[in-house]
């Protein structure tokens, strides 16, 4: 019984711990502002973000192989009056998807949505200022699945 309400006060205090750990706004998210670049297998792909303002970031992206655009995508990370804060997909041929934020930390973010098809999670890291992994992930027919976008800051033409 001892073991089993120290369980829950530790349960109590990492998601509260959690939770303060979330308490940001997106002008924390500066770091992933600019133009971001990457490729592998004759793929490149690459995002822009604008700086934060009005409580809102604004990104695309383009994957592009054999000279041609395959992928396109048009993304928000916007904060809700409640203080939630989304990241919002609009994809090439499909609907628009919200992602909820889940855990921030220095340069770390990661957006979910567990009804979501593919992908359930969208994280963003960055261990210096001129390298930005972004990685998706998820299931597919009860199976793992992961895709990382390893970029380097670029100029942005």
């Amino acid at each position: 019984m001892l073991l089993r309400f120290l369980l829950l006060c530790l349960f109590a205090v990492v998601r509260l711990a959690s939770a303060e750990n979330l308490k940001i706004s997106t002008t924390d998210l500066d770091w992933l502002k600019g133009c971001w670049e990457g490729g592998a297998n004759g793929t490149q792909f690459a995002e822009h973000w604008m700086k934060p303002a009005g409580q809102t970031m604004l990104g695309m992206s383009r994957t592009v192989a054999g000279g041609k655009t395959v992928e396109f995508e048009f993304m928000q990370i916007r904060q809700e009056d409640d203080g939630e804060i989304y990241f919002i997909a609009n994809p090439s041929g499909q609907k628009e998807a919200r992602f909820k934020l889940i855990n921030a930390a220095a340069r770390e973010v990661v957006f979910e949505n567990p009804t979501h098809d593919f992908p359930q999670r969208i994280i963003y890291r960055s261990e210096s200022v001129d390298v930005l992994l972004g990685r998706i992930e998820g299931t597919i027919k009860g199976k793992d699945k992961a895709v990382d976008f390893p970029m380097k800051r670029t100029l942005c033409d």
